[in-house]
């Protein structure tokens, strides 16, 4: 779960809803600025359920009693996490082995340096299926990997954007200097993509990599806080309507 903390609400975003987004983004990318075309459609179907694991347990929030407030993804539990990792990979690869691949490689890192038990059991266990898939392959080449999964990394990083911050604000300090770019990405210099708002329901990119201006809209819950103290977390969560959030995405002239 997604979560920002306002003065008397959560707003909490599912994990798959960021995610969806993320895809709609992607999958306007300039064909110029894309490789390896026959497997755009893997890599898009890998951006589009990235974070499919977590889709079954979203709907049911878990609160964070050290925090007096909703799990997010950063302080959710470590062995759960791990848990939901493995089933939306699992759930990509019955899909698609490329995607799966894919998927596997971003959360594999997340883990990497984390030396707890559990996580090295995790990144041994990706490292086994990622052999399995690659061997399975007529060709694999790492190169053009590196820029689908930097691919992948750029519009999760985008929709986290509009997830964390607040509308017309750039205040979440993963995005101070922009949006961060992959070395492998073709088509820029620079290490971020500079990103700025332009009222509460623009956001404008410079040197824009996509083939039209983007019409994005996602949900939202904001789950008031004394609904949560009065009936607890999950009916709180349930009871609260969806609202409908619209961005557009433009490039700076």
């Amino acid at each position: 779960m997604i979560v920002r903390e306002r003065a008397n609400e959560y707003v909490m975003i599912e994990q798959h809803c960021h995610a969806q987004i993320s895809g709609d983004i992607m999958s306007q990318w300039k064909e110029c600025l894309f490789i390896g075309d026959s497997f755009r459609n893997s890599v898009e179907l890998a951006v589009y359920f990235h974070d499919y694991g977590w889709s079954e347990f979203d709907k049911r929030p878990l609160w964070n009693d050290r925090e007096k407030a909703p799990c997010t993804f950063a302080n959710f539990p470590i062995n759960r996490k791990i848990t939901l990792y493995q089933q939306g990979i699992e759930a990509v690869e019955k899909m698609d082995l490329y995607a799966a691949l894919l998927c596997s490689e971003h959360y594999k890192r997340f883990l990497l340096n984390d030396m707890s038990k559990d996580a090295q059991k995790f990144v041994a266990k990706e490292l086994s299926r990622q052999n399995r898939i690659i061997n399975s392959m007529n060709e694999f080449d790492q190169q053009l990997f590196n820029f689908h999964y930097h691919f992948l990394q750029f519009g999760d990083n985008l929709s986290l954007f509009l997830c964390l911050n607040e509308p017309g604000s750039k205040n979440h300090p993963f995005f101070k200097k922009g949006i961060p770019l992959g070395s492998s990405l073709v088509g820029f210099k620079d290490a971020f993509l500079d990103i700025q708002w332009k009222g509460d329901n623009t956001i404008m990119l410079k040197n824009f990599p996509f083939a039209r201006p983007l019409d994005i809209s996602y949900w939202q819950k904001a789950v008031k806080k004394e609904t949560i103290e009065k009936d607890g977390l999950i009916p709180a969560y349930e009871s609260t309507p969806a609202e409908e959030i619209a961005i557009e995405i433009l490039p700076i002239n």
